[in-house]
């Protein structure tokens, strides 16, 4: 089948098309209504199904010769750590740690926040929790205790589930007193702190409301499979820097298993058995979806990493796990194939490696530029597949399709709709745009199974935020264009859009001609407030150590804008700066250079991975200016 007969397969027929990628999962009850409408006017796949997601992810497999197949092989190079663990093993954890938790009185519907570190715990407790019937939030580990106390009172968990420490290559972090101190913090108070201890030398203060996570499994009983409904809540994802009222993206039991399990085999190639490594966080929608229930769901094996591209020792470790454990696809962010690029240029490590189980390689999580894209995949010889989805949306939106038809890989485009999405670029009056004119990128309502039906607790903002800029439409927040063919661009999001003395102005666009230039390691570029013009772009760099003098290589990156963009771009401002705020999943933080640029009061977010740098840009950018608080 032809990528364009799946794609218009799933627009002209949607619930006959779902209903069909439905049956490849094993269900308790089938569904009364495919498609339907809730008491809110929300769309809701699959209402009247049960399902339960930890059957589907485990003791299905167990049940059907999969059994002593590794499940999830555990690579911990911070902690020289190896383990793997079969399909039985990981059920029978599981059920265990689900006993536990009913011990301490979590039940179908409950809510149970896990702030822990990349170890197999995690997982199990995440998996756990379905089994129950409990609805599980992730909370990143290492998050300030402010934070972590805001989700606690929207969650109103009855459980918190943490470890001892997590691991940042050559520094422990405590989490106990962290977790301590957000109890102090929330009005809420969940009943009981359950701890695995890591032994890795981490204060841990101890507290009436503690629980030892081993003695915890160790003294439970054995538990089955909850069923739940389809639309019954699975886990709770609070949105990445949110201020105030978090937005809670809900994912669902059913409508969630039906559309991952269906992105394993059509967008990554991947079938039972095979071996499946993102490279990323379980406290991002990455790990949710494509370390944890994907794989699984699938049938296959999936790779639990904890540790860094580089530092772990060096910029060889990608390739070394993915050699070890003979990995068929890889997923990770851009960021992560800069830092390798900047330490090992040549790709020297690379070829140092046996990556012939490497098929594909997929890139998501923020905007790919093409001169990365471009060395990765001539260093590899395999495509390198950009491609675009978000938290809402919980798996791919725009992608190639490897498991139906490899697509022309054209750099700088995510390719084209994944099946289920409707995806059109609107312009400000909510009519489409012709090919190559930038506009807002939305989906035709219904949203595919998958997708939040709504936010925790908060029908209201999710209308608000996501339905109501575009009647009938989900609106994305980004920008975007589709070229003559169909392929889509993804230029931003749309605070990304600048305006230069009436000119609207993509500073995406212009982070992609100063990447292209060789002595660039990595950009941002920015706008900066102006008297005149009202904007102007900014543009940070970080660079390779060449030797050759800044001042000619920022006049090189000024005069390729004006080559490529023209002179109503206006890029005069170049700063050489040691590295760029990012958040721990890799995400350049542009809000944050946003303020620092425009000598705003400054705030550090919890999100971010290394504080101290944004001091240094600050007096890099405003020399005499101090406006951080902590």
């Amino acid at each position: 089948m032809s990528y364009q007969t799946e794609y218009q397969s799933s627009l002209q027929d949607p619930e006959g098309f779902w209903a069909r990628q439905a049956q490849k999962l094993d269900w308790y009850r089938p569904a009364d209504e495919v498609l339907s409408t809730d008491e809110d006017g929300l769309y809701r796949w699959f209402k009247g199904a049960m399902t339960n997601t930890a059957y589907l992810a485990l003791d299905y497999h167990v049940e059907n010769g999969r059994a002593d197949q590794v499940a999830m092989y555990y690579d911990s190079p911070v902690t020289q750590t190896k383990a793997q663990f079969s399909y039985r093993q990981m059920r029978d954890r599981v059920a265990k740690i689900a006993g536990g938790l009913k011990k301490l009185g979590v039940c179908k519907g409950d809510t149970v926040i896990i702030y822990m570190p990349m170890i197999p715990e995690a997982v199990m407790s995440m998996l756990a929790c379905a089994r129950l019937g409990a609805v599980h939030s992730v909370v990143f580990g290492g998050f300030a205790p402010h934070e972590l106390a805001i989700r606690i009172d929207d969650a109103r968990p009855k459980v918190l589930i943490t470890a001892s420490s997590g691991i940042e290559v050559d520094r422990i972090i405590p989490y106990k007193p962290m977790v301590d101190k957000a109890m102090e913090l929330a009005e809420y108070k969940p009943k009981k702190v359950v701890i695995f201890q890591r032994k890795l030398g981490a204060l841990v203060p101890s507290k009436d409301y503690d629980v030892d996570f081993e003695e915890m499994e160790e003294q439970a009983e054995y538990v089955g499979c909850t069923p739940v409904y389809a639309t019954d809540p699975l886990y709770i994802l609070y949105t990445s820097g949110t201020t105030g009222k978090p937005k809670g993206v809900v994912r669902d039991n059913g409508g969630h298993a039906v559309a991952l399990r269906y992105s394993m085999e059509a967008i990554y190639g991947i079938k039972p058995g095979d071996v499946y490594w993102a490279a990323s966080d379980i406290g991002w929608v990455v790990g949710h979806s494509y370390i944890v229930y994907a794989p699984l769901l699938t049938g296959a094996t999936t790779v639990l990493f904890e540790g860094k591209p580089i530092r772990t020792p060096d910029a060889s470790t990608f390739w070394r796990v993915i050699s070890e454990y003979q990995v068929k696809v890889m997923f990770t962010a851009p960021t992560a194939i800069r830092a390798i690029r900047k330490e090992d240029p040549k790709g020297q490590f690379i070829k140092q490696y046996d990556l012939s189980s490497l098929k594909f390689q997929f890139l998501a999580g923020e905007r790919c530029d093409v001169d990365t894209l471009t060395w990765l995949q001539g260093q590899l010889g395999i495509p390198v597949v950009d491609h675009w989805w978000q938290t809402e949306s919980g798996w791919p939106m725009l992608s190639n399709f490897p498991g139906i038809e490899l697509l022309e890989v054209k750099p700088g485009s995510v390719s084209k709709p994944v099946a289920g999405y409707d995806l059109r670029i609107l312009t400000e009056a909510g009519e489409e745009s012709p090919a190559g004119e930038e506009g807002y990128v939305a989906v035709k309502l219904p949203l595919p199974p998958g997708c939040l039906p709504t936010l925790w607790n908060n029908v209201e903002g999710f209308k608000s935020s996501y339905l109501e800029r575009f009647l009938g439409y989900y609106f994305s927040g980004d920008g975007g264009f589709k070229d003559a063919e169909g392929f889509t661009y993804i230029t931003g999001r749309v605070d990304d859009i600048i305006n230069v003395a009436g000119h609207r102005l993509s500073t995406v666009e212009m982070e992609e001609v100063v990447a292209a230039h060789p002595d660039v390691a990595e950009c941002a570029v920015i706008g900066a407030d102006d008297s005149l013009k009202g904007q102007i772009p900014l543009a940070l760099v970080v660079c390779h150590q060449t030797g050759r003098p800044f001042i000619e290589v920022a006049e090189e990156i000024v005069a390729s804008v004006r080559s490529e963009i023209g002179a109503v771009a206006a890029l005069k401002k170049v700063y050489q700066v040691p590295r760029l705020p990012k958040t721990r999943s890799g995400k350049i933080l542009r809000k944050l250079l946003r303020a620092i640029v425009n000598a705003e009061e400054l705030k550090i977010p919890s999100t971010i991975d290394d504080p101290a740098i944004v001091e240094e840009i600050n007096d890099i950018v405003h020399p005499s200016v101090k406006q951080i608080t902590s």
